[in-house]
């Protein structure tokens, strides 16, 4: 018995002693006491645009309220305000807006990066607030999005010389843009790999899609122009990016957003559009046209315009449709009725 009861106090203590080892002894080096919630914050989003939106609006909020750009002491002193504080804080920095003259949307965008910041604070354990009393202002999005007709954009394709390089490039960009309504960053992304030219399919990145892929049918013909851009370019390893310079100082670059946003550009004006036309604008007209072809059906549009929102689709079909200037010529017509 004597023994049974010292080997009980053994384990007894053994038991003791590990509840009592420090919890930090494999992840001490990974737990900040004052975390850098801002970077935390950034290195949380994947797409680098989102991260770029995020630092500027950051930065013009503390700009306008501390004189200085963040820094870790900055954003924790603004995470351990007292929530009234913190609100007050963020109220008069939307006044600051407003008095600037700045629009909803940016207004919106800045309110929910300074939101977003609180948040992190939350989740690691430095911020006890919620800035969710702050509301943001109300913006009719999608006001504009007829475009122009698919007339328009023939006169484009039309006008580039496929003879050349440059004009096979160009082309094929506008075939992507007009085929498959594609935004210009999911262009950017696209590498020779993700073409299929006898499966017919083109694998994207879509919007806030992470590392999820998105694999897309195409007609034959934006097939085509593909492969003979990269047929002519010479160089189909699969690794390379799909669209690239021409220039001499940047040749064999990927195209950024802002190069394809010029090169959608000033082809339009090239053509003597008069309207200030961008790769959003062509989105909006390939989208605005498949929608007159299938008599409206939102169904089928969405699988090519991809929102993730049939909401969305019902704006660019109320424009199409021009509900508004009919009811507007039906009433100022029943005024020349009562004459």
């Amino acid at each position: 018995m004597p023994n049974e009861s010292r080997g009980g106090e053994m384990i007894f203590a053994e038991l003791e002693a590990c509840l009592d080892a420090p919890i930090t002894r494999y992840f001490e080096a990974q737990l900040d006491k004052d975390p850098d919630v801002l970077a935390q914050l950034l290195a949380d989003k994947r797409n680098p645009n989102t991260r770029r939106a995020y630092e500027k609006d950051l930065k013009d909020f503390f700009g306008k309220m501390t004189g200085l750009p963040p820094s870790s002491d900055s954003v924790l002193e603004f995470l351990h305000l007292q929530r009234e504080q913190a609100v007050m804080v963020v109220l008069k920095y939307k006044a600051k807006l407003i008095a600037s003259g700045v629009r909803e949307a940016t207004i919106n965008r800045r309110l929910a990066a300074i939101k977003s910041l609180a948040k992190m604070g939350r989740k690691l354990g430095v911020c006890n607030y919620s800035l969710e009393d702050v509301s943001g202002e109300k913006v009719k999005a999608y006001r504009d999005t007829r475009g122009v007709d698919s007339k328009t954009i023939a006169k484009v394709l039309h006008s580039f010389d496929r003879e050349t390089l440059i004009g096979k490039r160009n082309y094929a960009i506008f075939m992507v843009l007009w085929g498959l309504a594609l935004r210009r960053q999911e262009i950017c992304q696209l590498d020779v790999g993700d073409f299929d030219f006898y499966g017919r399919k083109l694998r994207i990145l879509g919007k806030g899609q992470g590392t999820n892929e998105e694999y897309l049918d195409m007609s034959k013909d934006v097939g085509i122009a593909i492969a003979d851009w990269l047929i002519a370019r010479g160089d189909v390893n699969t690794s390379l990016p799909m669209f690239t310079a021409l220039d001499f100082h940047n040749e064999g670059h990927r195209l950024t957003a802002d190069a394809i946003y010029k090169i959608v550009s000033t082809a339009f004006k090239a053509v003597g559009v008069k309207k200030q036309m961008s790769p959003h604008r062509v989105r909006h007209s390939a989208i605005t046209a498949a929608l007159d072809a299938t008599d409206g059906n939102i169904r089928k549009v969405q699988k090519l315009s991809r929102h993730a929102d049939p909401r969305t689709l019902m704006i660019y079909d109320d424009n199409r449709n021009k509900d508004l200037w009919e009811m507007s010529e039906l009433l100022t017509g029943m005024l020349k009725q009562d004459d």
